[in-house]
């Protein structure tokens, strides 16, 4: 029978009084307004925009970034499917492929550190330093790991006969794509310590700049120029992120003593990272295996790129479900901190009925409007089965599900139940997608096989959200 113990960093107040810094110190409070240094304590509860139960500008600015990661996402394969063709499209789409990969390196790390941030910040966990060093040293380990991977990718596609311009444009496909787990760990440190509303300006920013030169590609832009400019847009905002957190005390302001903060790091959250990472392991395999079987079972061109268009409208809904996630979180993690079972629920509640908004909308258009819309976004790459746009409907639906009760659990630190829960998963699907080849299914059968498992899946994490954090305590 499965434990519903919840990991050994502390997230809810203890009975006694908050820590919070005597006005002695005279030294500043990490909030979202204030700046301090490395060693400031936990704040006291604040009055702006974490203190509120719905965050009205938040709201906006997260809504905005998350439908610009859904057009982000339909504005690359729009216009891939017109400047490559479709064997070279389809090699980009296993490279960005990669590039997520790179993503199973985090094993639930972010997390981890969003955990003990928001626990600082509250009042839940000692004042200490350490943290934030610790979250300076994930930071710096992700940069680390995406130049090298970019390093090995130019090489590796020279290997392959790309030629050197070829392997370049490739290489710089991938950082463009792999760069993204540097910025998730920043845009979890910003939430953790309430400075989100400036982190989604940033996001908006990126989101603009980066459709907008993608689609100067179809006017004559190169690719080439488009990839340069790309990721010197990512430098330029990494720059500006980082100096504000920096400011803030949320990360540190030099790279000195990053391998021992590292280590240390590993040393005292051993059991959340073998945990958190067993989960976002078995999460990435679930989402990308299918990239290594459909290729091989199916075939290059239209198969893989029906599969990436499926994937790419599910992780679109995804980032709008994981918006209306968002904007609850500070209030259920506060909630949750202080032992409000009500609050908990209503922001939960809130961030279902949010998300169901986009939900509703984007399964519309596949139900009404998918023949002439995959159409025109697919060009002449391939042709959309009518039966795989109802898959996603499904597929949708049970996502939104597993999308809000994943977050709860993750952000109250449940790390030990879900990656039990995720291994199961994984292994029903493996033996699920073998046996639909086996038995000679076709793409369309395939896909049905994964939803299935997936729908099973999302029903199982809402379970666990009921019997954990939204429990009623005896």
């Amino acid at each position: 029978m499965m434990s519903y113990v919840r990991h050994s960093i502390p997230t809810r107040r203890p009975g006694s009084a908050q820590t919070t810094m005597s006005a002695a110190t005279s030294q500043p409070m990490i909030d979202g307004s204030s700046e301090g240094p490395a060693g400031s304590g936990p704040a006291a509860k604040p009055e702006g925009a974490s203190g509120r139960f719905l965050s009205i500008p938040y709201l906006l600015l997260r809504a905005t970034t998350a439908g610009g990661g859904l057009v982000g996402g339909f504005v690359q394969t729009f216009v891939f499917a017109r400047i490559l063709d479709p064997e070279r499209f389809s090699v980009f789409i296993l490279v960005g492929t990669l590039g997520i990969a790179l993503w199973l390196s985090d094993i639930g790390l972010v997390k981890i550190i969003f955990v003990r941030l928001r626990a600082w910040l509250l009042g839940g966990a000692p004042q200490d330093a350490g943290i934030v060093r610790h979250a300076t040293a994930i930071v710096i380990l992700y940069f680390i790991l995406g130049i090298v991977c970019t390093v090995a990718c130019f090489f590796g596609a020279l290997a392959f006969g790309a030629g050197t311009y070829g392997s370049l444009e490739l290489a710089l496909f991938f950082l463009f794509t792999a760069i993204t787990l540097v910025w998730f760990a920043l845009r979890n440190i910003s939430l953790a310590v309430d400075d989100f509303i400036f982190f989604e300006t940033m996001e908006v920013t990126r989101r603009t700049l980066h459709v907008g030169f993608m689609l100067a590609t179809l006017i004559g832009l190169s690719l080439m120029a488009f990839l340069v400019i790309a990721n010197v847009i990512w430098l330029a905002l990494f720059a500006v992120t980082i100096s504000r957190l920096a400011r803030k005390g949320a990360l540190t302001a030099t790279v000195a003593g990053f391998p021992g903060h590292l280590l240390s790091f590993f040393r005292e959250n051993k059991k959340e990272v073998v945990s958190g990472g067993t989960y976002a392991v078995n999460e990435f395999y679930l989402y990308n295996f299918a990239y290594a079987i459909v290729p091989v079972a199916y075939g290059l061109g239209a198969p893989t790129i029906i599969l990436d268009t499926m994937f790419k409208v599910v992780r679109g809904a995804t980032v709008l479900y994981s918006a209306a996630a968002d904007v609850a979180l500070p209030r259920q993690t506060r909630a949750h901190s202080e032992g409000d079972r009500r609050s908990l629920v209503l922001a939960t509640w809130m961030a279902a009925g949010l998300a169901s908004l986009p939900g509703i909308v984007i399964c519309m258009a596949l139900a009404f409007f998918s023949e002439p819309m995959f159409k025109i976004l697919l060009g002449n790459s391939a042709v959309m089965p009518q039966a795989i746009s109802n898959l996603m409907i499904v597929l949708l639906i049970a996502n939104l599900i597993q999308t809000i009760s994943n977050f709860l659990l993750i952000h109250t630190g449940y790390f030990r139940v879900i990656a039990r829960l995720s291994v199961l998963v994984s292994v029903a699907a493996t033996l699920v997608a073998g046996i639909s080849i086996v038995a000679g299914a076709d793409l369309t059968g395939f896909i049905k096989a994964f939803v299935a498992v997936y729908v099973a899946s999302a029903l199982s994490y809402m379970t666990l959200a009921l019997r954990g954090p939204l429990a009623r305590k005896s």
